[in-house]
């Protein structure tokens, strides 16, 4: 499953996001894993919480770095997508 613009991401139960206090680094945690995160994973990341679709969280980047939302969408998309792949990223159904 390919992810769109329509998509609203979220992080299913027992997947969350933190700072490791030892690294002072964000990492997402997940039963059994660890994936340490990039900033970009962070204000990606930051923004999913299972109510805004990846068109809006994109527009919300795009204005926080100044940037054309067409940009960035496709590289959340991509991100996003891996994530989701590996099971620590999931859509909420649709209404």
């Amino acid at each position: 499953m390919s992810l769109t613009p329509d998509s609203v991401p979220r992080l299913p139960r027992g997947v969350r996001m933190r700072v490791d206090a030892v690294r002072n680094a964000h990492v997402l945690l997940a039963p059994e894993r660890t994936f340490d995160l990039d900033q970009n994973a962070v204000a990606v990341l930051s923004l999913v919480d299972g109510t805004r679709s990846i068109r809006a969280i994109a527009e919300a980047l795009a204005q926080q770095y100044e940037t054309d939302r067409g940009v960035i969408e496709p590289d959340v998309i991509t991100m996003l997508d891996g994530l989701l792949l590996k099971r620590v990223l999931e859509t909420v159904p649709a209404a």
